[in-house]
């Protein structure tokens, strides 16, 4: 007598990702003018001004975020609730990448952490800005390489060896500040001041192979042919402005994100949010 063999039951179906509710995801980019993010599953990146959405009648709107530091953490979570709470699937956990200013510190990453909790996230990674604008140009990690991001209200200069970041320096001044009384090379000088003292403190030849490889800009004020002609006179080597500089960062921060779903044994999911960087900062 044949004996039929148990059927064992069908495992549960995986959704596709983004709509599983374990591998949504965003990219996030905060700037002080621009907030600009990534959820899975979307081709188009979002790109808003950095404003608060008033808490009650009356009131206006601000800007929580100024200099690269976080001045007013709820009005980020309102933000980011109103922007992109719609837009990840109902109940998920999403896995988030956070770009971060190089020299934004503990701080910085403290506040940004608090405010991204309204979007429940399940992990919290974060990442030097710099690092995610290298990813995000493919460029080769495995050789020193100068990171100059030239943004609206702060300017860094990064130093990353083996992709992690050795050096950094930093002004808080972008191109918000340009006018008809303040000409574009008051940047530039920055600039060109900030590398002069890593090529002076450095007793590698790391920051100068990465000066003769090529500097790679990024943010909108790449975008300027009057920052990045005089910046690449005034370094006397060569600047390589990225495909789409404004959005670099968070386009990097989006491959880190694929990357995470493709490997998700690093990124499992747990009934508390986790919080670490990515690659290490200052």
């Amino acid at each position: 007598m044949t004996t039929l063999a148990k059927r064992r039951p069908a495992p549960p179906r995986h959704r596709s990702w983004p709509w599983c509710r374990l591998c949504s995801g965003i990219a996030l980019d905060l700037g002080s003018t621009r907030t600009r993010a990534w959820t899975s599953g979307r081709r188009t990146i979002l790109d808003v001004p950095t404003v608060t959405f008033p808490a009650s009648p009356g009131e206006d709107a601000t800007c929580p975020i100024q200099r690269g530091t976080i001045v007013d953490t709820p009005g980020t979570a309102r933000m980011l609730d109103r922007l992109l709470a719609p837009r990840l699937p109902r109940h998920g956990r999403p896995l988030l990448i956070l770009t971060t200013p190089v020299l934004g510190g503990v701080a910085y990453r403290a506040e940004a952490r608090t405010a991204v909790e309204v979007l429940r996230p399940r992990t919290v990674l974060t990442v030097p800005t710099a690092r995610a604008v290298a990813v995000a140009a493919k460029a080769d990690l495995a050789r020193p390489l100068l990171v100059v991001d030239l943004g609206a209200h702060l300017t860094e200069v990064t130093l990353l060896v083996d992709g992690a970041v050795t050096d950094a320096r930093r002004t808080a001044l972008g191109t918000s500040d340009l006018d008809d009384r303040t000409a574009p090379t008051r940047i530039t000088d920055a600039v060109v001041a900030m590398v002069t003292g890593m090529l002076d403190q450095d007793h590698t030849p790391h920051t100068l192979h990465a000066l003769r490889r090529g500097t790679l800009l990024a943010g909108g004020g790449a975008l300027r042919a009057d920052l990045t002609g005089p910046l690449g006179e005034g370094l006397r080597a060569p600047v390589r402005p990225v495909r789409a500089p404004h959005t670099a960062a968070v386009r990097g921060a989006a491959q880190l994100l694929r990357a995470a779903h493709a490997h998700p044994s690093s990124t499992q999911a747990s009934d508390a949010p986790r919080h670490r960087p990515l690659h290490g900062a200052l």
